[in-house]
Order: structure tokens, then sequence, then C-alpha cells
């Protein structure tokens, strides 16, 4: 088996974590470019840095570091984020259409046993239309439910207010469209 498999892994995880994500992503493979790579073998940690970018399929993180460890229950979970004043991004497209989720924030962080994302700080993620935005966004892939508030966990009010902001676009009637003449 390949060395660096659990990167691998991890990095298929957070391909499943957006909404409605194209199944076909998760049979593609995994392809991370980067400026540099610690692994430690002991700690079972894989460190990506320097505009790393990461494929498959349709997804696409993109951040200045990826960290990503191994349990001894061989789950993964990986942190990607991006310095100075930049964002961790993702982007996926959705099942059975060619509209895409994409997302940003300071810090984006998946766990592979519970199959959620959790992106910190200047959250935002879009999805078609639909767009959220707050301090903390969380997205469990098994019930396909958001969380999103303005403080970290959902835990209440963050120091210094804020407040979560989304927009939600009107869904289309169900008659058909006249034919074009």
């Amino acid at each position: 088996m390949n060395r660096h498999a659990p990167a691998l892994l991890l990095c298929f995880a957070l391909a499943s974590s957006a909404a409605l994500a194209e199944p076909a992503d998760r049979e593609q493979p995994v392809n991370i470019e980067a400026n540099h790579v610690t692994v430690d073998d002991r700690s079972k940690t894989h460190v990506f840095e320097g505009d790393v970018i990461l494929t498959q399929g349709s997804l696409q993180i993109r951040g200045d570091k990826l960290v990503v460890t191994q349990g001894a229950d061989g789950f993964q979970q990986g942190v990607a984020t991006a310095g100075g004043n930049r964002l961790a991004t993702f982007r996926q497209r959705r099942a059975g259409t060619n509209e895409y989720v994409e997302g940003e924030a300071e810090r984006i962080e998946y766990d592979s046993r519970t199959e959620r994302a959790k992106l910190f700080n200047r959250a935002y993620v879009k999805s078609g239309g639909d767009e959220v935005r707050g301090s903390y966004i969380e997205y469990d892939a098994l019930s396909e439910n958001y969380l999103v508030s303005n403080a970290p966990g959902g835990a209440g009010p963050a120091a210094g207010g804020g407040r979560v902001r989304a927009v939600i676009q009107p869904k289309g009637s169900s008659a058909p469209a006249a034919p074009a003449q």
C-alpha cells in the first residue's frame, strides 16, 4: 500500500463532504500539489505546504497548508488553512447538474469518522444561487444538514456580536416553460 494512502483517503473524504456532491468524484484519483510535504510515519501526520491544490474529479481544495492526521482507528482528520488575509477554498460540482458548491474560510476541517466539515472564521458556502455566511459553518454529510452560526460550534453569539447571513433564491414554478418561437 502507498505510504501516502492515509492522506489520500482524507482527501477522498473531503470530496464527499459537499452537499449533493458528484458521486463519480469518489471514484477518481486524488492529486495533491504543494511546494513541500513532510511525512511523520510515527505520528501518522502529513503536512502539505505552499500553494496546496488538491483535486479529485470535480472537487478542488486550495490553501497554503493541508495537515492530515490518522487515528489508530484508521479514520483521518484534515485541516486546510491559508495565510495572511487569504482563505482556504473548496469547489465541487453538484450531482446531476452543472452547478457547483463553493466555500471558503480561514480554516476548513474535515473528520472522516463523522463525515462533518467545519468552516471557521469568515466562512462562506454557496450552492447554486443560495449562499450562507457566518463565523462558523458545519456541514453533516450524513444528514445533509448545515449549521451556520456567528460563533464556532454554534455556541451562541460571538464576542462583538455579528450575525449570520443567508440568501435563498426562489425556486422556479413546476409548470413547464413555454417553447421558444
